[in-house]
Formats: structure tokens, C-alpha cells, sequence
């Protein structure tokens, strides 16, 4: 930025343009030509310019008067220095006093058009040059001591004074000479402007303005204000440029727009000067040039020049399109030698040369040994940061633009000091970690787009006034060294920047603005917790209190509580903390609030703190969740621990809890629920959860330090501490979910974040079955440890109550979210615990006079009613088709269950026989209907298997009341029937089955024993035979338990020959060997009974009868097997395997047999 001419700076007109505040006026009002711009054609070349007028204080405009011919200038007007209706509220500022223009005033204006300095402005400008008088000192002492600068002589200070007063003549119109004004009158004017000159800058903040450069002294003196009669957006050519002017523009009557000028009759216009009129009225958008000639103070003419005739007039002849060249050969070279972002750079040229020097002002000034002060420093910081905030603060921002920002603020903290704007510094600092999304996942952004569009840290200044003969001072240098090794570039000479394209910039100020890739998420959270960092520490050390903590060691860790169980009372002290912890809250809501240090509620400290504090829980929160998902719960515990420690602090800061942090703190605790709950899952890796736990970073200890200078950071330990106890995880897991959800009814968060909610209602519902379940098993396992006979204890009925309520929470839970499917599942669980109960009481007694007691039926009872409810829960099985077999298997494990311990405890000191077999066949049918035998499911064998025991227990118990019952015959046929019945089903399921030989050799032999109570009561030979027959085609059948036995039986066998170390796949570990020894020798016996039976009758009918073929063959079959029967059983040396063998082939044998009279006996 620079102030690249000087003529009429302190003699600008008061007429239409006046400085003073800046104000914002639509198109409509605007008396600045129109704003869409023009095209003018000079000299047969185009010149592309157009003006837009951003803002304009400027008074409407007025015709200026024109003087009469020999009207002397050297006496001053009635209105000189004085205010004027004409003027503006400050057109005194402009032409009634000799102070120098403010040499950043250009920052100024940057600072009030930062829109257009973050998008399309290449240049921010001055229309006058200011007075630069440290660039002039800073030259003559590092660079070349022996320059130095002229002064202005008697005749400049002239000229100024005739300037200023022909203006307000012009202005004044009445030609009239009157007295200067008295001396106090000037003193006062003057003093009126100072005051207004001396008002302070602000610079925007995220949230609010910080105070820390407003309250800066040195923020005025530095003349930081933009106080331009107009501020212009001009594009010439293909530069943008933002350029302030104070440049009177007349108007009115046969002339819209006109600039007016002052020259002597004596002396011609020169080139320079002809440059600055064109320029002039090219950016305020003039169309005319009104000159006034006069001859020592006395005017002798006027002539009506047009802005396009300019460069042709006499004597000052230059072509537009060289200025064009000149013009993109300087950005060209400043966008390819600036290159250093935060940078200030000084473009110089000396008068009477044709070198160009760009030097680096804060290189050079960083390389004395006193450190020179650079006073561009602070405004440069602060258009970076002013530039970055208005970035950030636009809803819509594009992410690409993000490394932008990120440079912007990054080199404005390594500009400012630490100490004097710590404000800044702590926004600045907020913004950064701002830049990181820490609720979304991570984008990375295309290589090839669009890192930064603007140069805002680099700019050029040309301190250089341009010279001319008849208006400005001059410089001359003794030395104009071409190879200064302290310049960054040099332009050897001057011609050079006429030539189109020479210096081409192919180069972008900051090359590269790319937003640093973050490969996972912690690196992201610890990126923002840096920044963080940074600026808690600016606002801790702007904070002045005697109550300061004791000097503690930032990188001394301070302790993690880690504590047993015993040592904090148990659940009880921890009912007493969540009751404080809710009572908290509360307050909270009230607006109550307690704090350690001094800050001062609505400062900015205590502002940015709470910002930042809470910019950390977020941050330690996102770590804690990713921790969470790579299982590593110990660190998970410690940064949910401080995501609550920070909370915690932002509690006792914030003086009105909004909604939006109380979702937060409702999300912390659910996430620390979680956690807890995955610990006590986990608790075979204590130890390395416990390292986790303790481990902390230089960072976390220092953040941990400024928490703890405004609270104790204890407010949540009763969630965060690692436990070593199940119980107290489980409980501690519940408590976070039920404070999570009691925040949300504070506010009703609830319905308006009614996923958060259903999601914590989910976890409440889980950690009550967790701990239901916990309690039941402990339970269970205090039942197993009970010695047999003796009655419930205290503790075990203390923990069906404890396990009976979480269960039933936890069922309200889910209900009130419509959970059908998890609300089945705790049902599923509540008959689990009343079977529990049932067993309980079954142990209750002496096993020798064991019956199934009254509490046992009701337990079970109440544990079917809870599974018919998880049924009706969940209404179909198409709803959850594994939940709904699941608890279709308990309902039937509970009625099979009942059934059994009737069937073998038969209660017959209260209940009839009769009474007791109806209700032992009613409950085995139910369960029968409950067991899915025909689904192919991972379920289907057990079924199958439950099935097939059922019908074997109904048969046998047909069969036994079929022995016992004398009388009525028709309940007998009935029992017939249905023994017949099950006996045939049981043996088709378990014939299915593959694993269940022992169980299908037994209900065949069980059939055979039927048969043969059958035979008992038959007196026919006939009748006896046909059931002997029956008999023995049902010991053929068993030939499949046979074979399944014996292929087991070789498989462990063939075992170690194959493979020692491993087992067979098939082999079955759950061959009871004794009971296959004990169920051949009741077969063999069974078979050899039949036989022999069969013999005798089929021997003793032969005798009787004529001549029977088939009954022949069946007596020399049964005679044959019979003989190798008694041959093998004989042999007492044979082995399991060989008896087996024996067995088959008998079995063979007989069915060969029984096949060749079946076919014999065909018609």
C-alpha cells in the first residue's frame, strides 16, 4: 500500500469532499458519479477504467464560482479555515491547517473494506502520500547513511497556502477579501481536529470487538484511521485497486462533475503533472478538468479541459497505454519478490534515479542488533486478523478458503506481541482451532483448488513523492549504489516497466495456503488443543489478581484419582454425589455461578475463557469417541476425564447455561457411560487400561493448569474415576446415563434432540439388564455355594430384589421409547430371574423327600407370564425373528423344566396322580408348541432334540400309567394309544439327529418292553406272534443307533494313530461309554428274549399246523441268530467295539430274514 503523490494533499477543496466520519450511501443517494464505471478512448487507444464508490461522506455537490479576472489570492476570503454548511460537519479538516497526512491511513481503509481486500482488491492505496518520515530515517540508517532529504523551500509553503485560499474563494464565491482570522480562532479549530483525530481504532472479534488495541495509545497516534472524503473500488486495466481521495469534485449547472485546478500562468504543465490530473480524474470518476491560470497570486483565466484530451495537452504528451504498462509491471513485480508472508516491504525509488529497490523493512529490522522497531508491524498484523475474521464470520465460507484463513492467523500471531495484545492473540488462537470441524468427518480438499486469491500480509509502499518542479520538494542521494545487497529486487532502471509484460508475475504472494491433512482424528484434536492452549494462555496472563494461585509447576502432572471401591463408600456416596451433581445443575439454570479467579463476568477474558474451555471439552470429547472405537477404553476414561474437568470449569464461569452446552454435557456422560461400561466388559486388561488412564501429555497438564485456576475440577469425578470393582463400574456406567438424562429434562432437550434421547434411554435400558444380569448371576452363583437342604438366604432374596428393579426399569425405559424388541429381551431376562428363584427354592429341600413346592410352581409361573409378554411384545416373529425364537425356546425351556421336576418330584402330598399327569401332559405340550422343529435355524437340532425328550417322557409316562391302572379300559386304550403315539415320534426325531444314539437306542428299547407288557395280556399264539414280530422289526431299527455308535467308537479309535494332538472333527467327546454298556446288555438280553419267544411259538404252532414256508424261514432265521446271540455273549474277552459289531450284523441278519418271508408270503 502507499501514498504515491502528494499535490494538493493539505489544500484540498471543502467544497463537495470534506473529511470526516464515513458514511454509507445507496446508489440512489450517492452524489458521486455513477457507480457502474466507464470506457474512455485517449489518444486512439483504449483505456479500460471503472470506478465504484463504496462510501462517501461527501457533501451534495455545489457549482464552484468562478473569480473575476485580477482577483488577488494572496489575501485570504471571509470563510478561510471556517466551517461551512458547504463544507460538510468537518470541511475545516481538509483546508484549514498544515498537519500531515496519516501515513497508514490506507490500513485504515483496508480495515473498513475488509470484503474487498479478502476478494478482489490487488492494491490499497492512498490518493495522496502521507509523510513518511521513519521510512526516511529507517533509509539514511541501514541503508545509506549518506542520503539526505531537502527541504521544501519558502516557494512550496507558497504555493500551498495560494492553493488553499483560491479553493475556499471557489467555495466562497463572493470575491470579497477579508481579515484572516484571529489566532485563537485557528487554535481552536485546530484543537477540534486533533480531538477528532485522536479517536481510537477497534478490530473485530469472532464474537465481540476486542478492547486490547482500542485501549492502544498507539493505535491513534499511528494514524490508523480512514478518514477519506470517498473510497473508491477502481479497476484499471486488470488491476483492482481500493483507493481513498480527498479530491474536491465540483458540480452543478452546465457541469456534473469537475475537478478544479490551480497553475501558474508562467510555468507549463509538465508530463508528471499532466499524469496526476488523468489519474485523478480517472479514479473519482471525472469527466472534466477546470483550470485556473494565475500570474503571481492574480487570476488571469479559465479553461474547460476533458479527462481524455489530457495526455495530449501541451507540453505534457504521454501515452496511456505506457501508464497501463508501468502500472502491471510493478504489481507484477511486487506479486513475484513479496513472497514472504507477514512481510513489509518498501518500494523505493530516489529522485534523480532510475533504480527501483525493493527492500524487506521487517528482515532488515529484525537484523539490528537494537531490534528497530518496524511501525508497520502491529497494522499489517491487524488487517491479517481483521481480513481472517470476516472470513470466518461469513455463514456460507467454502472450505477451500480455510488455509487461507489458517496463514492469515498464523502470521498475525507471529506479528503481534504476546504481552500487549493478548486479546487478539486469544481470538486468534480460537479461531484456528475453529478452522478444525471436529463433529464432522474428515474432507480433504482437492490439490488443485484455489489456495489463496488475495495478498493480504504483502503489500508495497512507495514512499517517493513524484516530482514536480513547480509543486513538490525533491530528494537527492550522493550515492545510488546499483548492487545494494540489502534489497530483495532491483529495477535497474526505470525504462524497463514500460515495456508490456517484462516483468510477468508467475508467482502467487503466499504460494501456499494448502489446509493442513489430518490422517486421523487425534491428530486434528490435538492440532485445535494447541491452539487452544496458546490462547488460554493469553488470557491468563492478562489477568491481574493478588488471589492468584501458588506458582504451580505446569509441567508437574497433576494426579488422576484412581481409587478402590472400599474407599468410596459404594453406591450409597455415590447417590450423595449425583444428588449434588443435579442440585448443581440446577443452579446453573437459576444463573448462579462460582469462580476462583478475577475475572469479571462479561469481560473479554471471562468471554474468550468460556470459548475456549469449551472449544477443549469438545476436542478431549472427539478423542474420547475415537479412543472409544479402537478399544482403547483407559484412554478413553482419561479424555472424557477432561472433557469434564473442562466442562466442569465452563460451569463455574458461565453465568447462563445455554441449551446447546447442556446437549454437550448430556453427550459427555453418555459417552462416559459407555466407557465405564467397556471397562467393566474388559476387565482382563486392567492393567493396560490403567496405564492409559494415567498416561498425560505436556499439553493436557498445562490446559488442566488453567482450569484450575478458576475451579477444582471435581465435579465430575464420580463418573471419571477407574474403578477395580464390577459392581461399582456398572453402577458408576448407570449414573452417567441417568444425569445425561435428567440434563435433558432441564431444558426439555428432549424434544429437541430427540435422537440424543432415545439413544440415551437405550443405554439406560442396556445398563439396567447389565446390572440386572449381574446381580442375577451373583445371585445364582450364592445358590450354588449353599449347602443342600437349606433355605434362601437374606442376601440371595437382596439381590433378586436389586436384579428384579433394574429389569424393571430398565423394560420402562425401552417402553417409553417403543423398543419392542430390546423391551422382549429384559422380559426375556425378568422370567430368567424368576427361574432362578424357582431353582432356589428347589434346593431348598432334602433330596430324598424332594417334591416340586408350591414357590417353585409359582416362580415358574411368573416366569412364563413374562415370557408371554415378551411374546406380545413383540407381536410376530417377522419383528425379530432371533429374539422371537430366542424367548419361544425359554417359554418352552421354562415349560419342559416344569413339566420334568412334576414328572420326577411328583407333589403327591397335595396333588392326585391324575391331577399331576394332566398338568406334567399340558405343560410338555405347551412346551412342545413353543419348540420351532421345522425351521432351519443354528436352533433346529436343540429343538429337534427337546422335541423328541418330550414325546419319549409323554410315552414313558402313558407307558407307566398304562402298568399301574387297573379298571377303566377305556382310559387304558386311550393311554395305548397315546404311549404307541410319542414313542413312535420320539424315535423319528432322534433318528434325525446324529449326536443323540444312547437316547434313540433307549426309547426302542423302551417301545420293546411296551410291546412286551402288550404280549402280557394277549393269550392268542396268533396275537403273541404279530407282537413279537412288532417287537423284533423295532429291534431292526435300532441298527441306525448301532452304526452311529460304532463309528464313534472307531473314530477314537483311529484318533491317536492319525492325530495325537488334535481330535477327529466328527468325534463325539459326549460317548457315555457305561451307559452304551449298560443299554447293549439290555438289548442283548431284550433280543435274545424275543427269540427265544419267537422260537417257542412259531416251534409249538408248527406242531399244530400244516406245512408253513414263511413261518419256516422265519424259524431257521430266528434259530441262527439266536445260536450266534448265546455264542456272543458267551464270550465275556470281546470288546465294546466287537459286541457292537456282533450286534449289526445280527440286526442285518434279521431284517434280511424278515424281508425274505415278507416276500415268500406275497401273493
Amino acid at each position: 500500500m502507499g501514498d504515491p503523490k502528494e499535490a494538493g494533499a493539505e489544500a484540498s477543496p471543502p467544497g463537495a469532499a470534506t473529511r470526516g466520519g464515513l458514511s454509507l450511501l445507496s446508489q440512489a443517494e450517492s452524489e458521486e458519479p455513477s457507480a457502474q464505471g466507464s470506457a474512455l478512448f485517449l489518444g486512439g487507444n483504449e483505456v479500460k477504467s471503472r470506478a465504484v464508490v463504496k462510501y462517501s461522506s461527501a457533501p451534495p455537490r455545489t457549482a464552484f464560482a468562478r473569480l473575476e479576472e485580477k482577483t488577488d489570492l494572496k489575501l485570504p476570503p471571509a470563510n478561510w479555515l471556517r466551517e461551512s454548511a458547504k463544507l460538510g460537519p468537518a470541511g475545516t479538516t481538509i483546508l484549514g491547517n498544515s498537519k500531515k497526512s496519516k501515513p497508514f491511513s490506507s490500513f485504515g481503509m483496508a480495515y473498513d473494506f475488509i470484503d474487498s481486500v479478502g476478494n478482489d482488491v490487488d492494491v490499497v492505496s492512498d490518493s495522496e502520500t502521507g509523510d513518511w518520515t521513519w521510512l526516511k530515517e529507517f533509509y539514511q540508517r541501514l541503508i545509506d547513511q549518506k542520503w539526505q532529504r531537502k527541504k521544501k523551500s519558502k516557494e512550496h509553503w507558497y504555493q500551498k497556502a495560494i492553493l488553499s485560499k483560491f479553493l475556499y474563494y471557489s467555495i466562497n464565491g463572493d470575491g470579497a477579501a477579508q481579515p484572516v482570522p484571529s489566532p485563537a480562532e485557528q487554535q481552536e479549530s485546530s484543537s477540534s481536529d486533533q480531538s477528532h483525530e485522536s479517536e481510537g481504532a477497534s478490530w473485530p472479534a469472532p464474537f465481540e470487538m476486542p478492547s486490547s488495541v482500542s485501549e492502544d495509545p498507539s493505535a491513534s497516534s499511528q494514524g490508523l484511521k480512514n478518514d477519506f472524503v470517498r473510497n473508491i473500488l477502481w479497476t484499471f486495466e486488470d488491476i483492482h485497486m481500493l483507493v481513498g481521495s480527498n479530491m474536491p469534485i465540483f458540480g452543478g449547472g452546465r457541469y456534473p462533475a469537475v475537478s478544479l485546478r490551480l497553475r501558474d500562468n508562467n510555468k507549463p504543465i509538465n508530463v508528471l503533472t499532466g499524469i496526476d490530473y488523468w489519474l485523478d480524474n480517472l479514479i473519482c470518476n471525472v469527466p472534466e478538468l477546470v483550470m485556473c491560470f494565475h500570474v503571481n497570486g492574480i487570476v488571469q483565466k479559465y479553461e474547460m479541459i476533458k479527462t481524455e484530451e489530457i495526455p495530449n495537452l501541451e507540453n505534457s504528451n504521454f501515452s496511456t497505454k505506457v501508464i497501463k504498462d508501468i502500472a502491471q509491471n510493478i504489481l507484477s513485480f511486487l506479486k513475484s519478490n513479496c513472497t514472504k508472508e507477514g512481510h513489509t516491504y518498501w518500494l523505493f525509488k530516489a529522485s534523480g534515479s532510475d533504480i527501483v529497490k525493493l527492500y524487506d523493512l521487517t528482515t532488515l529490522c529484525e537484523e539490528t542488533e537494537d531490534k528497530y522497531q518496524n511501525p508497520f508491524t502491529m497494522p499489517v498484523a491487524i488487517l491479517l486478523y481483521k481480513v481472517a475474521c470476516n472470513m470466518m464470520m461469513k455463514k456460507n465460507q467454502n472450505k477451500k478458503h480455510y488455509g487461507t484463513i489458517r496463514t492469515l492467523l498464523l502470521n498475525c500471531v507471529k506479528l503481534l506481541d504476546k504481552s500487549r495484545h493478548p486479546q487478539i492473540i486469544a481470538s486468534a488462537n480460537y479461531m484456528l482451532s475453529e478452522l478444525f470441524q471436529l463433529d464432522e468427518p474428515k474432507k480433504e480438499e482437492s490439490s488443485d483448488s484455489p489456495l489463496n486469491e488475495n495478498s493480504d500480509e504483502s503489500y508495497s509502499e512507495e514512499e517517493e513523492e513524484m516530482p514536480d518542479s513547480d509543486e513538490n520538494g525533491t530528494y537527492s542521494t550522493s550515492s545510488d549504489p546499483a548492487d545494494d545487497n540489502k534489497a530483495v529486487a532491483i529495477i535497474k532502471s526505470v525504462g524497463e516497466l514500460s515495456v508490456p509484460e517484462k516483468y510477468k508475475s508467475i508467482h502467487q504472494i503466499r504460494p501456499s495456503c494448502a489446509f493442513p491433512v489430518c490422517h486421523d482424528t487425534e491428530e486434528r484434536c490435538r492440532l485445535v488443543l494447541s491452539y487452544v492452549l496458546e490462547g488460554l494462555k493469553s488470557v491468563d496472563s492478562s489477568i491481574k489478581k493478588e488471589s492468584d494461585l501458588p506458582a504451580a509447576d505446569p509441567s508437574t502432572p497433576i494426579p488422576l484419582k484412581y481409587e478402590d471401591e472400599s474407599t468410596r463408600g459404594g453406591p450409597e456416596g455415590l447417590e450423595k454425589q449425583m444428588a449434588l451433581f443435579l442440585d448443581k445443575m440446577g443452579s446453573l439454570q437459576k444463573g448462579n455461578c462460582s469462580r476462583q479467579s478475577g475475572m469479571t463476568p462479561g469481560s473479554w477474558q471471562h468471554k474468550m475463557k468460556l470459548q475456549l474451555i469449551l472449544k477443549s471439552s469438545k476436542a478431549y470429547y472427539i478423542l474420547s469417541d475415537a479412543a472409544m472405537s479402537l478399544q482403547k477404553y483407559g484412554r478413553a476414561l482419561r479424555y472424557i476425564k477432561l472433557a469434564l474437568q473442562s466442562h466442569d470449569t465452563y460451569c463455574c464461569l458461565c453465568t447462563n447455561m445455554l441449551s446447546e452446552v447442556l446437549l454437550f454435557l448430556s453427550q459427555y456422560l453418555t459417552l462416559c457411560g459407555d466407557i465405564q461400561l467397556m471397562l467393566a466388559q474388559n476387565a482382563n486388561n486392567r492393567a493396560a487400561h490403567l496405564e492409559e488412564f494415567n498416561y498425560q501429555t505436556k499439553e493436557d497438564q498445562e490446559i488442566l493448569h488453567s482450569l484450575h485456576r478458576e475451579s477444582s475440577c471435581q465435579g465430575f469425578a464420580w463418573a471419571t474415576d477407574l474403578s477395580t470393582d464390577l459392581e461399582s463400574q456398572l453402577t458408576v456406567s448407570c449414573k452417567c446415563y441417568e444425569a445425561a438424562n435428567e440434563i435433558l429434562q432441564f431444558s426439555d432437550l428432549k424434544s429437541q434432540n430427540p435422537e440424543h434421547y432415545v439413544q440415551v434411554l437405550k443405554r439406560m435400558g442396556n445398563i439396567r439388564n447389565e446390572i440386572g444380569v449381574f446381580y442375577m448371576n451373583q445371585a445364582a452363583a450364592l445358590q450354588g455355594e449353599r449347602v443342600v437342604s437349606k433355605s434362601v438366604s437374606a442376601a440371595e432374596q437382596q439381590l433378586w430384589k436389586k436384579s428384579f428393579s433394574c429389569f424393571e426399569k430398565g423394560i420402562h425405559n425401552f417402553e417409553s421409547i417403543d423398543d419392542a424388541t430390546n423391551a422382549a429381551l429384559l422380559l426375556c431376562n425378568t422370567g430368567r430371574l424368576m427361574r432362578v428363584c424357582a431353582q432356589a427354592h428347589c434346593g431348598a429341600e432334602d433330596e430324598f423327600k424332594r417334591e416340586f413346592s408350591p414357590e417353585e410352581g409359582l416362580y415358574y409361573s411368573k416366569a412364563v407370564d413374562y415370557y408371554l409378554k415378551a411374546l406380545r411384545s413383540l407381536g410376530t416373529r417377522d419383528m425379530h425373528p432371533v429374539v422371537w425364537d430366542s424367548v419361544n425356546w425359554e417359554l418352552s425351556t421354562t415349560y419342559f423344566t416344569m413339566a420334568t421336576l412334576q414328572q420326577d418330584y411328583a407333589p403327591l402330598s397335595r396333588k392326585a396322580q391324575e391331577q399331576i399327569e394332566k398338568e406334567v401332559s399340558e405343560a410338555m405340550m405347551k412346551s412342545l408348541k413353543h419348540c420351532d422343529v421345522d425351521s432351519a435355524t443354528a436352533r433346529q437340532p436343540l429343538c429337534q432334540y427337546r422335541a423328541a425328550t418330550i414325546h419319549h417322557r409323554l410315552a414313558s409316562m402313558y407307558h407307566s400309567c398304562l402298568r399301574n391302572q387297573v379298571g377303566d379300559e377305556h382310559l387304558r386304550k386311550q393311554h395305548r394309544v397315546l404311549a404307541d403315539l410319542h414313542y413312535g415320534k420320539a424315535a423319528k426325531l432322534f433318528q434325525l439327529l446324529r449326536d443323540a444314539p444312547c437316547e434313540l437306542l433307549r426309547v426302542q428299547l423302551e417301545r420293546v418292553a411296551f410291546a412286551e407288557f402288550q404280549m402280557t395280556s394277549q393269550n392268542s399264539n396268533v396275537g403273541k406272534l404279530k407282537t413279537l414280530s412288532g417287537a423284533l422289526d423295532i429291534m431292526v431299527k435300532t441298527e441306525h443307533a448301532f452304526q452311529l455308535i460304532q463309528k464313534e467308537l472307531v473314530e477314537e479309535c483311529d484318533q491317536p494313530k492319525n492325530d495325537e494332538a488334535t481330535p477327529a472333527a466328527d468325534s463325539s467327546p459326549n460317548l457315555n461309554r457305561e451307559e452304551v454298556i449298560k443299554l447293549l446288555s439290555i438289548f442283548e438280553s431284550r433280543l435274545s428274549f424275543l427269540l427265544l419267544q419267537s422260537i417257542k411259538l412259531l416251534s409249538s404252532s408248527k406242531r399244530k399246523m400244516s406245512s408253513n414256508t414263511e413261518e419256516d424261514t422265519v424259524l431257521q432265521t430266528n434259530k441262527q441268530i439266536y445260536s450266534q446271540l448265546l455264542r456272543a455273549t458267551a464270550n465275556r474277552n470281546s470288546t465294546l467295539l466287537e459286541r457292537i459289531e456282533v450286534v449289526i450284523c445280527l440286526l442285518e441278519q434279521l431284517a434280511s430274514g424278515s424281508s425274505m418271508s415278507n416276500s415268500s408270503a406275497a401273493p
